[in-house]
């Protein structure tokens, strides 16, 4: 008789909280699931870095999905997933084949959509935003930042204006005006009272204007108005952030929007034996740190049934951000639930490793560490030089070692 081959457990999407799944159902199943990453993208796009893109900075850092599938032993499909039958327990893929699976997990993230018609959109694919070109054009200018009314993570916005403020500082335009606008109270105010405050001081500092409580939208003619009070704004240059429609995956259920509502296990409500994470469900706020708790959870909701771990922990979000500003970073972390203070934020380290994303699994796996630790900062810096073999530098990134290896 053939060994049991284990569960058939399928994720869906390569992205931050697919490739967290992936790594953390490694480790926590083990042999009890056979997995299974399906993704459109042949790549691991590490999306937070995208921010430096805009100032011809390296690019964001990728990873080719095939080998990193092939490393962990789990079988990858480069192809879209088109719908999904709850009942048979079955995924169509692109180009007409089917997946039966014991298990789902849905990580397939948001739809981008401009969210004013006549702003560059950062992130877009159709037009790749040059804020060193910009600045290199001859006069006045006047650069406006905006965070649309739908958007609930808008620290990619405050990036942005800080690290342009560095590069005009650098090159000597003293002619060149940065603004935010935001709808929110205070700027990064999701933080809680501490980390805001720090922001709001750092943007003071470094001169841009911040216009708080103000829904940005276009008249007729595409000139920038701000509600309430019908202002106009003179801006040469309007950088918007853009909305995001949930994935709508024919046969989950959705919301209004196509986020997929999911409960505190990652589980998704009315359907069995699927998972959701990351910006395509309908937690309110689309964050990578946040994706990778809900992964965490559904991972372990997943590995307790099949008898491979224990009790499993309902999802807890603790957001964690690393603010780039062109010079210093700041650390910010809160409890999104509430009832652990004001939060913290400082130039040093509040989690490890320090990772924009600070995935239990992935930013391990991308620091090139092992896997499965909490994400918290050691007690105290250890300064270690280690001398290595040369032939040592030309390997490629190892994954998690599996938990009792």
């Amino acid at each position: 008789m053939s060994p049991d081959p284990g569960a058939r457990v399928v994720i869906l999407g390569g992205g931050v909280a697919g490739l967290e799944s992936l790594l953390a159902l490694h480790d926590l199943a083990g042999d009890r699931g056979q997995l299974t990453l399906v993704s459109a993208d042949p790549e691991f796009v590490y999306k937070p870095l995208m921010v430096e893109e805009p100032f011809d900075l390296d690019p964001a850092a990728r990873h080719e999905l095939a080998p990193l599938a092939a490393e962990l032993g789990v079988r990858f499909e480069n192809r879209a997933a088109s719908s999904v039958d709850p009942h048979h327990h079955l995924v169509a893929l692109a180009g007409g084949s089917e997946l039966e699976y014991d298990y789902l997990v849905v990580c397939l993230g948001g739809r981008y959509r401009p969210a004013l018609e006549h702003a560059r959109t950062f992130p877009s694919t159709d037009d790749p935003l040059r804020l060193d070109e910009l600045l290199r054009q001859e006069g006045p200018r006047h650069v406006v930042f905006v965070v649309p009314l739908a958007v609930s993570w808008s620290l990619p916005i405050y990036e942005l204006a800080l690290m342009t403020q560095s590069r005009v500082r650098g090159l000597g335009r003293g002619d060149v005006q940065l603004t935010v606008v935001t709808p929110e109270d205070a700027p990064l105010a999701i933080f809680g009272p501490a980390a805001s405050s720090a922001v709001a001081d750092l943007l003071s500092g470094r001169g841009i204007d911040v216009v708080t409580g103000a829904v940005a939208r276009e008249d007729q003619h595409g000139t920038l108005m701000l509600t309430p009070g019908d202002r106009m704004v003179g801006a040469t240059d309007v950088i918007a952030l853009p909305a995001m429609d949930g994935p709508g995956l024919d046969g989950l259920p959705a919301d209004d929007d196509g986020f997929i509502p999911i409960d505190d296990h990652a589980r998704v409500r009315g359907v069995e034996d699927v998972y959701a994470a990351g910006d395509g469900t309908d937690f309110p706020i689309k964050q990578g740190g946040i994706g990778t708790q809900q992964a965490d959870a559904a991972a372990e909701d997943i590995a307790h049934r099949l008898g491979a771990a224990g009790a499993p922990q309902p999802f807890h979000p603790v957001l964690r951000g690393k603010l780039l500003t062109g010079d210093e970073s700041l650390h910010m972390k809160a409890d999104v639930t509430g009832g652990a203070g004001e939060g913290e934020a400082s130039p040093d380290v509040l989690w490890w490793p320090p990772q924009k994303v600070s995935g239990r699994y992935l930013a391990p796996f991308l620091y090139h560490g092992a896997g499965g630790a909490e994400p918290e900062p050691p007690r105290r810096p250890l300064e270690v030089e280690v001398s290595l073999p040369k032939e040592w530098h030309g390997e490629p990134l190892s994954q998690p070692a599996r938990r009792g290896s």
